[in-house]
């Protein structure tokens, strides 16, 4: 059994926090029971082992009985939060799937048969060695999720060993190999999870104020919207000892203001990818860009500046994409990055590089000098396809106060050009009053170039 390593340590902590959901706490006494519970009615539905079962919703107490319950089972569980239900069916068959398990808002659960063709050598393999298998659909560079097997035995092998006993908020979706690291690391440790009523600045800043927080885990862009909103000067935060940051490029601006602002707490980026699991990591100082990388059974190098990784806990591989891996086992994992010794700096996705007339342009560098503009509150920059040069540089940009595109283009090429290259300058400028961050909290440049709702010049 994959989760064997945590029954001995649920029932030394019986007693104690496992969960905080809705203001109420739920104890690891109730979360071995649950399991228990889940794994019979499980059965008793004809869930078998090495059934692939869609289980959606975001963490709760049952979803993460059920995952644990799935897991126990054998079975192959693909993950999927609440807020995809238009995409639930095209996911559902591009995964195989032939159970849904649906958790709602008020935590009760819909068990579903679905009708569907489970053959797949990937599955095959699990089935035959007995292994359960988790599932994850990636974000899709090209608009299409490629379909992420890990086989849970080895994905689960790291967390065997315990490290340290912190109450940390779940910030990540049910369905992100970050969320997935965050869940496993609270459990390994007999920790506490505290899921927040929302993912929103002031909902979770009240929820580390309330349940006394001391990890947050979050992406750079929420970290960039809790500093716009100024949330965490109306709550008592003292209880925060880390805030790990991942799943993008972090700004460098936004690096030193959190430094600034959270003087206190340690700031620590992290690495990993859905392909290969989280690795372990140290930032160079509490505002430093540069990350060392690695940890036991991992191992990374840099060809033509693009980062590999070679793992114990990589994924068996895609159900519908090509093997990204090299003939002698690297994750290729498409991050560009520069390196210091044993220290990188993570540039961006290599399919977010914009190429202006064979010149390379990274979308971050170019969003951290716009976002040093005075009235400028977020900024996102993409590529456009041009005849002439290839593509051209665009930025969408939310202003603190009104003002008149073409004179905010104008003082936005005036302020980039003593600071950035002439190629790498915003060549079409769009205004919007929103937020450019998805449902995971992440910048979303790769879809801009498709919008047309916006003020263009």
């Amino acid at each position: 059994m994959s989760t064997a390593f945590l029954t001995d340590l649920f029932r030394e902590k019986a007693s104690e926090e496992a969960i905080v959901w809705h203001g109420r706490s739920y104890d690891y006494a109730w979360l071995s029971d649950r399991i228990v519970y889940w794994v019979d009615r499980l059965t008793s539905e004809g869930i078998r082992q090495g059934d692939v079962t869609l289980l959606q919703g975001d963490f709760s107490p049952n979803s993460v009985a059920l995952l644990l319950g799935l897991i126990e089972k054998s079975c192959i569980c693909v993950p999927l939060n609440a807020e995809r239900i238009h995409e639930r069916d095209v996911l559902a068959d591009t995964a195989l799937v032939s159970w849904i398990v649906e958790i709602d808002e008020k935590d009760s659960v819909n068990i579903n048969r679905r009708q569907g063709n489970q053959g797949h050598e990937l599955y095959d393999l699990l089935r035959r060695i007995g292994h359960p298998g988790i599932v994850f659909f990636t974000s899709g560079s090209t608009g299409v999720s490629k379909v992420v097997v890990h086989d849970l035995a080895k994905l689960l092998s790291k967390y065997v060993a315990k490290r340290h006993d912190l109450r940390t908020l779940a910030f990540l979706l049910f369905d992100h190999i970050g969320g997935f690291d965050t869940l496993f690391y609270v459990l390994s440790n007999g920790s506490t999870l505290v899921i927040p009523e929302s993912r929103m600045p002031e909902a979770v800043c009240r929820a580390i104020q309330q349940h006394h927080v001391e990890v947050l885990p979050v992406s750079p862009s929420f970290l960039n919207l809790l500093l716009l909103s100024e949330a965490y000067t109306e709550y008592d935060l003292n209880s925060l000892k880390y805030i790990t940051y991942g799943a993008e490029m972090m700004p460098a601006g936004t690096l030193v203001k959190c430094a600034a602002v959270f003087s206190g707490v340690k700031l620590l980026q992290k690495y990993g990818a859905t392909e290969i699991g989280t690795m372990r990591s140290k930032s160079e100082q509490q505002d430093s860009v540069w990350v060392k990388i690695g940890g036991e059974g991992y191992e990374w190098r840099v060809v033509d500046g693009i980062l590999q990784v070679k793992c114990d806990s990589a994924m068996l591989g895609y159900l519908n994409a090509p093997s990204p891996f090299t003939s002698d086992g690297w994750f290729v994992t498409g991050d560009a990055v520069e390196r210091k010794g044993d220290s990188l700096r993570i540039l961006g996705r290599k399919s977010d590089i914009i190429n202006v007339g064979g010149q390379k342009v990274y979308p971050a560098e170019v969003e951290e000098v716009i976002c040093e503009m005075d009235g400028v509150v977020d900024a996102t920059v993409y590529g456009e396809k041009n005849q002439l040069l290839g593509s051209i540089v665009c930025a969408k940009v939310k202003l603190a106060r009104p003002e008149q595109v073409e004179e905010f283009s104008r003082r936005l090429r005036g302020y980039c050009k003593d600071r950035l290259d002439k190629y790498k300058i915003p060549l079409k400028i769009t205004l919007s009053d929103d937020m450019q961050v998805d449902a995971r909290s992440k910048k979303m440049r790769r879809l801009l170039a498709e919008k047309t709702d916006f003020r263009n010049v």
